[in-house]
């Protein structure tokens, strides 16, 4: 988001304190979700990227339903850039347990093409190994060989990231992956959304100057630190501790 929109202030709220979100029950999430807004809300944005897969799946009709607010997901842009391409015919998808077992990403692609061959695979354990930075350590790249094995096996054309973690992940899927198998992004797509709406809905911030990033977490702590600085490439600033629910 901030390469694509440089101009926007952009005010990120990280619920530290009570991930992850991907095992969590559908009723929790759609809870958690809704404190979430209800806090991005009261600081005046102007738009909310639920910028979670699993949160995406459970809460983002019920956050529809409840607040006027533009609220993007990162399921929808990540499915049509799957099925952009026409020859796109066996879509494997990794993700947490929660987004596979809601069906999300294998109901939205089925309604948009019939005759898919989709194979959803759980992959618990690579948001821990991602955060604890060991993203081309030899046992991330044996944990992806046993979880994509099978997928290969199926001959999948396609490869979903559906956890915004999973992008830090592409060089080593790059060379654990035949040549052929296309990746799918659902983060760098559902930024490419994001500016499509501001665009659509006049909501676009003029060029030529630098936005803001303001970070809020419910739980404060050094890892955060080194992980944003592994994201953003720099400095993440001062960041700001969130109390939910109030």
């Amino acid at each position: 988001m901030q390469e694509l929109l440089p101009a926007e202030n952009i005010l990120y709220l990280g619920d530290t304190a009570r991930l992850p979100y991907g095992s969590k029950s559908p009723e929790t999430i759609r809870q958690f979700a809704d404190e979430d807004v209800r806090f991005l809300i009261a600081r005046g944005v102007k738009a909310i990227v639920v910028a979670c897969n699993t949160a995406t799946a459970h809460a983002l009709p019920s956050l529809h339903e409840k607040y006027r607010i533009p609220i993007l997901g990162v399921i929808e842009p990540g499915v049509e850039a799957a099925l952009a391409c026409p020859n796109a015919e066996r879509i494997g998808i990794i993700a947490t347990r929660g987004t596979i077992r809601s069906h999300a990403y294998q109901h939205a692609l089925a309604l948009r093409k019939t005759g898919l061959m989709i194979h959803g695979q759980a992959t618990p354990l690579l948001v821990p190994l991602i955060e604890e930075n060991w993203v081309d350590h030899p046992a991330t790249r044996q944990v992806l060989k046993t979880y994509l094995d099978p997928l290969v096996e199926k001959g999948i054309d396609t490869l979903m990231l559906a956890c915004t973690h999973y992008p830090l992940l592409i060089p080593v899927l790059q060379q654990v992956l035949p040549a052929d198998v296309r990746l799918v992004d659902s983060a760098t797509t559902c930024a490419e959304h994001l500016k499509k709406e501001l665009t659509r809905l006049d909501l676009l911030e003029a060029p030529g100057r630098d936005g803001a990033l303001e970070l809020h977490l419910t739980d404060l702590s050094e890892e955060f630190e080194l992980l944003a600085r592994q994201f953003l490439k720099k400095s993440p600033g001062r960041i700001h501790r969130a109390v939910l629910g109030i």
